[in-house]
């Protein structure tokens, strides 16, 4: 019998985040010289809680915005991304609804809906209409429209 950990408990299995170091040496031709900040879970689970109804964040711009939190040059959005889909299921797995963040909230860049949050788009979609939210397909994406007029930077 395998005991699965819950969602909380893997957000919880890095301790040893944040950190900054130098932009890896493969990295460095597209993205440059400099620091980047790997956020905590915690972190990112904040920063999608700091995002009231109504109003919306990318992970870029979360990435972003740890990034100036630790002075680096850029923000690791790979792992912002992963974070965010983490505390989306810990979110769902939650009992009491004020231990929820509205990770619906967090879009992908150019304010693309999520489909591994959980429900999929469909869910992330009629979260985000009955917020006022008007969502457009292009081909087979979705997306906010107009989500940057909307865009509330984490903190």
């Amino acid at each position: 019998m395998s005991t699965k950990k819950s969602w909380r408990d893997r957000l919880a299995s890095y301790p040893h985040l944040p950190e900054v170091k130098e932009i890896p040496p493969p990295m460095r031709k597209r993205l440059g010289e400099g620091t980047i900040a790997t956020p905590s879970p915690r972190e990112v689970e904040e920063a999608m809680c700091d995002v009231p109804e109504g109003r919306l964040a990318t992970v870029f711009g979360i990435g972003e915005d740890i990034a100036v939190r630790h002075r680096a040059t850029i923000g690791c959005t790979v792992t912002t991304a992963i974070f965010a889909h983490m505390v989306a299921h810990a979110a769902e797995e939650a009992i009491q609804p004020e231990n929820k963040a509205p990770y619906w909230r967090t879009l992908k860049i150019g304010g693309e809906l999520n489909a591994k949050y959980p429900g999929g788009i469909e869910a992330q979609m009629t979260k985000l209409e009955t917020e006022g939210h008007t969502v457009v397909q292009r081909g087979k994406r979705y997306f906010v429209e107009d989500f940057a007029k909307k865009l509330v930077r984490a903190r």
